[in-house]
């Protein structure tokens, strides 16, 4: 399965094979910093708002897809809050992997994270930042991931996630 998560309320190209889309609905909190989602009921966020299965979501897809406006090199504050919302997603507890510290893996499943920035003005600089990011996030949900930039989101009309 697909788990796709965007800033926009509609995708603009075709998506291949079974998939769930997490898009701007209603009002979604934010992550409190509670641990409730590692501890208390392990897999699920503790605030009841529609997002908070996101952790349990990723467990069960292969590939997590981003489509987000490019801000300042990082993902947009909507995409941002799901992902954040979703920590349960890794075990609290820590590995050493790469030669660095980082979340061991609640799912034996391995995620290819793939992020689509749009946005007609990233300078170099965020695109160089947006790069580390999403390869950094790869590295601590043990998965892989790839970058792609586009100037408006309608450029990927036409193609199939």
């Amino acid at each position: 399965m697909k788990l796709i998560i965007t800033d926009l309320d509609a995708l603009p190209c075709k998506v291949e094979g079974e998939y769930k889309l997490i898009k701007p609905t209603g009002n979604i909190r934010h992550c409190i910093g509670c641990f409730g989602c590692w501890v208390k009921t392990p897999g699920e966020c503790v605030i009841h708002d529609g997002y908070e299965l996101t952790g349990r979501d990723i467990s069960r897809c292969g590939e997590l897809i981003l489509l987000s406006r490019c801000i300042y090199g990082s993902l947009s504050p909507f995409v941002k809050n799901v992902l954040d919302r979703a920590i349960s997603y890794i075990h609290p507890d820590f590995v050493i992997r790469r030669g660095e510290m980082h979340h061991k893996r609640r799912y034996d499943n391995r995620l290819n994270i793939t992020a689509y920035f749009y946005g007609g003005d990233i300078t170099p600089a965020e695109r160089s930042t947006a790069e580390k990011l999403i390869s950094a996030n790869s590295v601590n949900y043990d998965g892989t991931g790839s970058v792609h930039f586009i100037d408006s989101p309608e450029e990927l009309e036409g193609i199939t996630l």
